[in-house]
C-alpha cells in the first residue's frame, strides 16, 4: 500500500469540512421520466426536506429521446432530500446517488446515513451494477482553530506535502496548488488527492482534498465493503500528510472509547 498503516483515531478537532460519497450505476430512465416519490417515502423520516432541480443532459443520452419526451433532452433531473439539521443532503439522478455531509464526526454514523438512501435505491430502482465508486473527503487545516497561529506550514506538514513551504523560499510563497493521482495497489483503485493554500474568511488555511475512487465493475453486494476500504485508506493517507505537531493539536483519541 502506498501509505503505511496507522492507527484510527477520531480528532476532538475535526478538520473536516466536507465528506462526499458518490455512486455511478448505468443510466436509470424511470429516475429521469417519473418523481421519485416510493424512494423519498423509504427516506423522508431522516431527509424530510425536498429539492428538485435540474442538470444538462450528457449528448448522447439526449439522442435516446424524441417525440413526445423530446422536451427531456436537454434538462434531466436532480432530486435532493436534506436532513432537518441541513447538514446531510441525498442527491439522486438517473445515473447516480450520493451523499453530502457537512458536519462528518466518524465513518461509522456517516455509513449509517448513506446506507439508508443505498438500500431505497436498490429496492425502488435496482441498478444493474455500479460503474465507480467514490469518497472524497475535503479537510481545511485552520491554525487559528488549533492554537496554531504562526507555526510555520513546514512544522504542521510533512515535506512530500509542504513543498515549497518547506524551503528557503516558504515566506514568500502565496499560493499554491498540487494535484496527484496516486494507485492504491491491490485493485482497490485510486485516490486523486489536491491540497495547497486557500483563503477562508481573511485567514491563510490549507486544504487536504482526497477522492478515492473504483471505476471498475462493482456488484451492489461490494458497494459498502469497498466504501469501508476507501475510508480507512483516507485515514492512512492524512496522516501520511500531516505531522506529530498537527495531530497532536487536534485532539486525536481512541474511537472505541470516544
Amino acid at each position: 500500500m502506498p501509505f503505511p498503516e496507522t492507527p484510527r483515531v477520531v480528532y476532538e478537532k475535526n478538520p473536516l469540512e466536507q465528506v462526499i460519497c458518490q455512486i455511478r450505476f448505468p443510466q436509470v430512465l424511470r429516475i429521469a421520466t417519473q418523481l421519485p416519490d416510493a424512494f423519498q417515502e423509504r427516506i423522508r423520516s431522516s431527509y424530510p426536506l425536498f429539492k428538485h432541480t435540474m442538470q444538462q443532459l450528457p449528448p448522447e443520452v439526449a439522442a435516446l429521446f424524441g417525440g413526445p419526451l423530446l422536451s427531456l433532452a436537454s434538462p434531466m433531473p436532480r432530486y435532493e432530500f436534506t436532513s432537518s439539521d441541513s447538514e446531510w443532503t441525498v442527491s439522486l439522478a438517473a445515473d447516480f446517488l450520493a451523499l453530502t455531509c457537512r458536519n462528518y464526526e466518524r465513518w461509522e454514523v456517516f455509513r449509517q446515513h448513506f446506507q439508508g438512501p443505498f438500500e431505497a435505491l436498490q429496492q425502488e430502482y435496482s441498478p444493474t451494477f455500479y460503474t465507480r465508486i467514490g469518497l472524497r473527503y475535503r479537510d481545511v487545516i485552520r491554525r487559528s482553530i488549533l492554537g496554531l497561529v504562526g507555526v510555520p506550514w513546514a512544522d504542521l506538514l510533512q515535506a512530500p506535502v509542504a513543498g515549497e513551504l518547506s524551503s528557503g523560499i516558504a515566506k514568500s510563497v502565496i499560493s499554491t496548488k498540487c494535484d496527484t493521482v496516486v494507485e492504491l495497489g491491490e485493485r482497490l483503485g485510486r485516490v486523486r488527492v489536491q491540497h495547497g493554500l486557500v483563503d477562508k474568511e481573511n485567514e491563510v488555511c490549507y486544504v487536504i482534498d482526497s477522492d478515492f475512487f473504483t471505476e471498475e465493475r462493482t456488484e451492489a453486494g461490494n458497494v459498502l465493503p469497498q466504501l469501508d476500504r476507501f475510508n480507512r485508506r483516507a485515514g492512512h493517507l492524512f496522516r501520511w500528510c500531516i505531522t506529530e505537531t498537527l495531530h497532536d493539536a487536534m485532539g486525536p483519541h481512541d474511537p472505541a472509547v470516544s
